[in-house]
């Protein structure tokens, strides 16, 4: 996604095609508000002119831990607009979506700049006339278009937020205990197993995830999976309403994942995601699959853990001879449309955009930026941007079916855990996500 839009699969024209029921989005944008009347307003401060006149902007986030890095970015924003400063307020994940609809429902006193969950979820906030768009305001023409479809409004196809990183999906490794094993990364699916068959026997756990949490599962079954449903081209024929998710290929999917259970931590459905992430940075746990926003983390926990990647080998019977990328653009930067500093927000919006802004996202929080051209100087990184520039594909369930309730990622992830857990069978969790999708997605026709 950060590289030209010819280098990947393009997205943009298939999302857009996706259809809703006419009352789903506005069910969700009402269950976000009923959730969020019962929260308390968040503590983050509000936007205004400081006491010696300058302009202070607020910009929140669900990423508390970015908040050191965000400091130093901001502060080249600072320099360049005298008078104005950049305050940033991270807030935990789990509680930011109440957090957030009740500060852009305050008419003063709220956030100017707002971090923003990409595709379905920044929706209700669109709809609410809550976000200023952004088409006149920021020139984003030379980005790839699935890119800024992630903050884009599905009903009128106005853009309202600067998308800041893409994430790519594969599998990390511990490269000291692949050569304590005289492992070698694997390029078939065969020598994938082989390999986590001789970890096990060494007491070490081979995948370190979460089953605890659908969007894991969700993340796992693509990481993994991709390539036994044919990578978007599936994802196309669903749209299309040339097959949906009772289709054997996907069924395949799911049963090549749970296949792994063995090589999963014991009793998986009971684990976190910080209790995965953990496993892997003792070195309990010699691979995790996951996405490029796990390394960061993972170094600051482990500073002397030297993470390898590799993408997932094919999938045997699956529909392509080549491993997949998958990729998605997490979230983006929009602006309050009730900011009382709304031309300062729109302008430090603006500044995200610029290969500035960045080079310094990339230096200082470790991720790859959405900004085309700018590259990640981290190695690992470095190598997942580039697979998803050779042999990229859309994650699917958030990029095309993250629309609705329930979100894709999370309907999957249910059918995983309840296939994982032995009372399914993968032909059963598909038609258990076709159920769950089918309520409120219609395919193009």
């Amino acid at each position: 996604m950060s590289q030209p839009s010819t280098t990947v699969p393009p997205t943009g024209g298939a999302a857009r095609r996706l259809r809703l029921r006419p009352t789903a989005l506005l069910a969700a944008a009402l269950a976000v508000t009923a959730v969020a009347a019962g929260c308390a307003p968040g503590t983050g401060g509000g936007a205004g002119g400081g006491g010696d006149g300058e302009t202070t902007l607020t910009v929140w986030s669900w990423r508390p831990e970015d908040a050191a890095g965000y400091e130093r970015i901001f502060a080249a924003f600072e320099e360049r607009h005298p008078g104005v400063r950049v305050e940033f307020t991270g807030h935990k994940n789990t509680e930011y979506p109440a957090i957030l609809q009740t500060g852009l429902t305050r008419t003063s006193g709220g956030p100017d700049v707002v971090q923003l969950k990409p595709y379905g979820p920044v929706q209700a906030f669109i709809q609410a006339g809550q976000l200023v768009p952004l088409d006149d305001e920021v020139d984003l023409s030379s980005w790839p278009e699935e890119t800024v479809d992630a903050a884009r409004g599905r009903r009128d196809d106005r853009v309202y937020g600067v998308p800041f990183a893409v994430q790519t999906l594969g599998v990390l490794y511990n490269r000291e205990i692949f050569a304590e094993h005289g492992i070698e990364p694997p390029d078939t699916w065969d020598g994938m197993v082989d390999a986590a068959e001789e970890l096990k026997a060494a007491d070490v756990i081979p995948f370190a995830t979460s089953g605890q949490e659908p969007w894991v599962l969700a993340l796992l079954r693509e990481t993994l999976g991709a390539t036994r449903v044919g990578g978007d081209a599936f994802s196309r024929a669903v749209l299309d309403g040339e097959t949906d998710f009772t289709d054997p290929d996907y069924a395949a999917s799911l049963q090549a994942v749970a296949d792994l259970e063995p090589y999963l931590p014991p009793d998986v459905t009971a684990v976190g995601y910080t209790d995965a992430q953990t496993l892997f940075t003792s070195g309990r746990a010699a691979m995790y699959p996951g996405g490029g926003y796990e390394i960061a983390p993972f170094r600051q926990a482990a500073p002397d853990l030297d993470i390898g990647y590799f993408d997932a080998p094919v999938v045997p019977g699956s529909p392509v001879d080549t491993p997949l990328t998958p990729g998605f653009a997490d979230g983006s930067y929009g602006v309050n449309a009730a900011s009382e500093n709304r031309e300062a927000a729109v302008e430090l919006v603006a500044w995200m955009a610029t290969e500035e802004f960045g080079r310094a996202f990339a230096e200082e929080l470790e991720q790859i930026p959405a900004v085309p051209g700018v590259k990640p100087a981290d190695p690992v990184l470095a190598a997942m941007l580039e697979g998803y520039a050779e042999h990229g594909t859309p994650y699917m369930m958030g990029v095309h079916f993250g629309y609705g309730d329930p979100l894709g990622r999370d309907a999957e992830g249910m059918a995983l855990a309840a296939l994982l857990l032995g009372d399914v069978t993968a032909e059963e969790a598909g038609k258990q996500v076709q159920k769950d999708i089918g309520s409120w997605f219609e395919p193009n026709g």
